[in-house]
């Protein structure tokens, strides 16, 4: 387990205490705390944490409302921590965006876990979007290849693929350059 660094948000000083104790004696770094959300909200972008331990109830605005604004300005995984286990509060939080929840008072074991099953998700659904990003460049600089060298789809997967490992860069970059070359022929024709 790699060690991340991890912001902790709480209003209570004994908790983030704790949970940095926690963490750090895990291997993780705490590279900040904050006891309210908009220390959160000026902190995050400062720091670039790996993941965020968020209380939901915490002084304006709440948890729940910071993990909104993170998703939309900063995205970063989110473990919210709370006193409460009410089933609104949980469908809430996930619906902001949290990766992990941990009814207090916390537990070491707890903690860890959704600090690993936080990070492994968000991992499996940025790889997951990176690959779907790279299939949509690849079929778009296939397509190219198939209309401006009148090529088969197989035909011009096998040049993509040849050229990626001759040039030792990834099918994406390529397949990158064939898209940026095209509209630059595009913007050339349309200006005789």
């Amino acid at each position: 387990m790699a060690g991340r660094r991890i912001v902790i948000a709480d209003d209570e000083a004994i908790i983030r205490m704790g949970v940095r104790a926690i963490l750090e004696d895990a291997g993780h770094q705490v590279v900040g705390e904050a006891s309210t959300g908009a220390d959160v909200l000026r902190l995050v972008p400062d720091v670039v944490p790996d993941l965020v331990v968020l209380d939901i109830r915490m002084p304006s605005p709440d948890g729940i409302e910071v993990a909104r604004r993170l998703r939309a300005e900063f995205p970063v995984p989110i473990v919210f921590l709370t006193a409460f286990s009410d089933k609104q509060l949980l469908l809430e939080a996930a619906e902001a965006g949290g990766y992990g929840y941990i009814v207090k008072p916390v537990q070491d074991g707890e903690i860890l876990a959704a600090v690993e099953v936080a990070a492994a998700r968000w991992n499996e659904l940025h790889a997951a979007k990176d690959a779907l990003e790279t299939r949509k460049i690849v079929e778009r600089a296939k397509g190219i290849l198939m209309r401006r060298l009148n090529m088969s789809e197989e035909d011009a997967y096998q040049l993509l693929h040849r050229r990626s490992r001759h040039l030792r860069r990834a099918m994406r970059e390529v397949a990158h350059d064939i898209l940026e070359t095209d509209q630059a022929i595009r913007r050339r024709t349309a200006r005789k």
